[in-house]
This record gives C-alpha cells, sequence and structure tokens, in this order.
C-alpha cells in the first residue's frame, strides 16, 4: 500500500506541477515565478494535510516529490506549444492531479485511524487545496470557491474508495477506479459546461 500511494503522490505532484505552470505562464511570470506556482500547486494540499494531522510532511524528506514538480514544470516550460492537444489542457492535468492527490489523502486518513467523513475531508483538502494557493497566488478566484464541480468530485470519488474498501476490492483496483471516477466527473462537468446550482439571481 505504502509504494502504490508514493506512486500516486509522485504523478500526482508531477500533473498538479503541470497545471500550475501552465497557468503561470497564462500569466506571464518569469521561469522562477512558474516554478514557483508549480511547487505550490503540487505540494500545497498536502502540506496542508500533513500538518492538519501532525504527520511528517510528505515532501520534506522525499526528492522524489522534489524531482516530479522539477520535471513536471519545466516539461510545461519547454513543450508549452505541444500541451494543447486537449480542448482546455489545463483542467486536463489539473483534474488528473485532483483525482490522484483525492485518493491519496483519504488513504493516509485511514492510516491516522480517522473517520470515514474525515478522511473524506482531508482527501478533499488534498485534492483542493494546492489549487486554491495557485489560484490565490496568480489573483485569481480559486476554482473550488465557484459553482464549478471541483471538490464535489473529490467528495464523491473519496466516498467511493471507502465502499470498494468495504467491499474488499483488492489494490490497485481500489484505488484507480475512484482515481478515474473523479477525472471523468470533473472532465465531463468542463466539456459539458455542468455546474453546481447558483445561488444568486442573474442581473438583467
Amino acid at each position: 500500500m505504502d509504494t502504490i500511494i508514493e506512486y500516486i503522490n509522485i504523478s500526482g505532484s508531477f500533473v498538479f506541477a503541470v497545471s500550475g505552470a501552465l497557468i503561470a505562464m497564462k500569466k506571464r511570470l518569469d521561469p522562477f515565478g512558474v516554478l514557483i506556482v508549480a511547487f505550490i500547486t503540487a505540494v500545497g494540499g498536502g502540506t496542508l494535510r500533513d500538518i492538519l494531522i501532525d504527520r511528517q510532511v510528505f515532501w520534506l524528506y522525499n526528492n522524489s516529490i522534489i524531482y516530479s514538480v522539477l520535471i513536471g514544470a519545466t516539461v510545461a516550460m519547454i513543450f508549452k506549444s505541444k500541451m494543447n492537444f486537449f480542448t482546455k489542457p489545463i483542467f486536463f492535468y489539473d483534474a488528473l492531479g485532483l483525482g490522484l492527490f483525492s485518493i491519496t489523502g483519504v488513504q493516509i486518513g485511514l492510516e491516522a485511524d480517522l473517520s470515514s467523513s474525515i478522511c473524506i475531508l482531508l482527501g478533499t483538502v488534498t485534492g483542493v487545496f494546492g489549487g486554491v494557493l495557485r489560484d490565490v497566488v496568480v489573483n485569481r478566484i480559486p476554482v473550488v470557491f465557484k459553482k464549478e464541480i471541483y471538490a464535489t468530485a473529490s467528495i464523491l470519488g473519496g466516498f467511493l474508495y471507502l465502499v470498494l474498501l468495504k467491499l474488499n476490492v483488492p489494490n490497485p483496483y481500489s484505488q484507480i477506479v475512484p482515481i478515474l471516477f473523479i477525472i471523468m466527473i470533473r472532465l465531463t462537468a468542463v466539456f459539458f459546461n455542468i455546474s453546481l446550482p447558483s445561488i444568486y439571481k442573474r442581473q438583467i
């Protein structure tokens, strides 16, 4: 299980770094700024999670995470024009990171013997908070604070993960299925413009 979580952390760090770097380049930051935004995006959620449960911060003693962030940001800077084969490339990489990190957060909560609801909350924090920090740094309204289906996908995926564990679905299928579930919910919401109901009336 630890090995699987390690691979998910590395993969999630890479794709979130790509996502953060692409947004930083849209804001025309210099290479150092791009690296900083990529790093914040990749480790922000996991850092908050580890602080909340008094756990060793996952990237401080793991050079693989640092390398994955550096590689992700560098790849995004070098191959920026090649990464637009998706209609909305930033949303694609962001969805990948959301799926990977959400399940990591839930699993770490389980290892800390926390309740199911808190585990799902930790998964959501892990999945979305890096994006919140990224958006604040580049002066955007964080996606999670708007009506887009973002945190909702993380919550549903975390719930599905717990259900699969209760059903004794073996690894790595119990991780892969909810990760893909989160990614598909997020991508479907983006491409088909599906969102949560607004509490505000439209201005005429």
